[in-house]
């Protein structure tokens, strides 16, 4: 595998990691229809522990069998597969080395009343899977997100040590946040600056809203022009250290195609480095998300 310029340049920006981490950062960022570009697409498919089985699945009955997931992420020549525990090992040895994993390690569900998430899987368990990364929740603005940061830092710092690479998904919730505040500008970017501030190769947050919640942060955002969803995404990258880090944003809740595809245009017109896109194509018929997934390939080309 020849690694591209861009990717090299991306791997440049990780001054701290060993050779292992940035290995497994290049298989990411190296793999399938977006290999060595700088964009990426990945299937993440943690929604049956947050949601449960029939909401995340039955929509779309085929979904309920982890090879399923594996399978479209190779055959759509994805960047990576995203899962917990059950999920990867379900399809670990089938399809060894034919796809990045990251192993989400940390997950909630639809019934708990406090805004946490348990650890669900460990650093141990990305190895033995042969995993690239693990993937773990923070929930700026919750009461318990301080545990979280404190478990992240202990579990990166160990992935960190044998190779494996940490993607954040950086979720603002609780707290004084309103409900428009969770996808308010200046806690997206706030939110993504801790994800990168607390050591991730990879952040993973939601397309920010033109609100500004924080009356401490309006005055610095007077000048700010955020008034196309691609100029929203560039502050949010700018702030993950100027864009020295990776920022994915999250496909959200199922919606319509040309939604799906404006979100991506936005994402990559505004230097973010791609999707992470789960319900969006999982809960359509197979040949319609291998679709989906052809078009947003050839928009983070810049072909459509």
């Amino acid at each position: 595998m020849k690694i591209t310029k861009a990717v090299k340049a991306i791997l440049s920006n990780y001054e701290s990691d060993n050779p292992g981490t940035k290995a497994n950062l290049a298989r990411i960022l190296m793999q399938g229809q977006l290999g060595g570009t700088g964009k990426l697409i990945i299937l993440p498919v943690d929604q049956g522990f947050e949601h449960g089985p029939a909401r995340s699945f039955a929509v779309n009955e085929p979904a309920y069998d982890p090879h399923y997931h594996f399978q479209i992420a190779i055959d759509a020549g994805l960047s990576a597969y995203a899962a917990p525990l059950g999920m990867i090992e379900a399809g670990a040895d089938t399809f060894a080395g034919q796809i990045p994993t990251i192993l989400k390690v940390n997950s909630s569900n639809s019934w708990a009343t406090s805004i946490n998430q348990a650890v669900t899987g460990t650093v141990d368990d990305a190895l033995r899977l042969g995993c690239s990364a693990i993937g773990f929740t923070i929930y700026p603005g919750a009461d318990d997100v301080f545990d979280m940061m404190e478990e992240i830092r202990e579990m990166s710092a160990e992935a960190k040590s044998v190779g494996i690479a940490t993607v954040i998904w950086s979720y603002p919730r609780g707290g004084n946040l309103s409900k428009d505040g969770e996808l308010a500008l200046d806690v997206g970017a706030y939110a993504a600056h801790m994800a990168a501030l607390l050591g991730a190769h990879i952040i993973k947050v939601k397309l920010p809203s033109a609100h500004i919640e924080q009356k401490d942060a309006q005055k610095a955002y007077e000048k700010l022009d955020s008034s196309t969803q691609a100029k929203r995404v560039s502050h949010v990258v700018k702030s993950c250290f100027n864009g020295r880090r990776i920022v994915v944003f999250s496909g959200g809740a199922a919606k319509g195609a040309d939604a799906v595809y404006q979100d991506a245009r936005d994402i990559r017109d505004g230097g973010g480095n791609g999707s992470i896109i789960g319900r969006n194509t999982f809960q359509r018929p197979r040949d319609e998300a291998m679709a989906m997934l052809a078009k947003l390939v050839n928009i983070y080309k810049g072909k459509e």
